[in-house]
């Protein structure tokens, strides 16, 4: 199995690659991310992967995209549905080309760490994908070890970043204090 995985950041990736390597699969790492906002967030992001990649000998591949007019231009008129309309597919669908195009045969993403992600809508992006491209989507239901991973990342000195990755999940972090906020003014 020649496998490519969607990585978000190095934290969401500790253990999904430990647990893919315990089954004798060695992922291959792919970066795209283009909802990732502000620059100075992708850019810690995407460097701190490069270097944890680097440091436990992982293959990985960095798309430099950084996109937050094209975000933008299509979320603002779907803000609540963002998650689903835009990024997961636009990532997801990047990854299953360019694993098609380079001969993996099957792909999944570090999305599926996270308690917070929308895991039937990742699953079901990732199949219709994958038929599309003639590839296998590998679903791990990889939130057993979301703890553990945050721990080890943790221990290892990784960036932790406190929001999803898009501006407008940077806001959703703050939306009790900026409640709270409103309501003492």
């Amino acid at each position: 199995m020649k496998l490519l995985m969607h990585t978000c950041c190095a934290p969401c990736s500790v253990y999904c690659i430990d647990s893919l390597r315990e089954e004798g699969i060695e992922p291959t790492v792919y970066w795209y991310n283009p909802n990732i906002h502000p620059y100075i967030e992708y850019k810690t992001r995407r460097n701190t992967l490069k270097e944890y990649t680097a440091s436990i000998n992982v293959k990985a591949i960095f798309e430099e995209d950084y996109g937050l007019d094209e975000f933008c231009k299509n979320v603002v008129n779907s803000l609540e549905t963002r998650c689903q309309d835009y990024c997961y597919p636009v990532r997801l669908e990047q990854t299953a080309k360019y694993a098609k195009e380079n001969g993996y045969d099957c792909f999944t993403t570090t999305l599926l760490v996270s308690p917070y992600q929308k895991h039937d809508i990742i699953k079901t992006i990732g199949e219709t994908l994958a038929k599309k491209y003639g590839l296998t989507f590998l679903y791990r239901d990889f939130r057993v070890g979301f703890r553990e991973g945050q721990a080890k990342a943790r221990e290892l000195g990784l960036y932790m970043q406190k929001y999803c990755g898009c501006i407008f999940s940077e806001e959703d972090r703050y939306a009790k204090q900026i409640k709270r906020d409103k309501e003492n003014i």
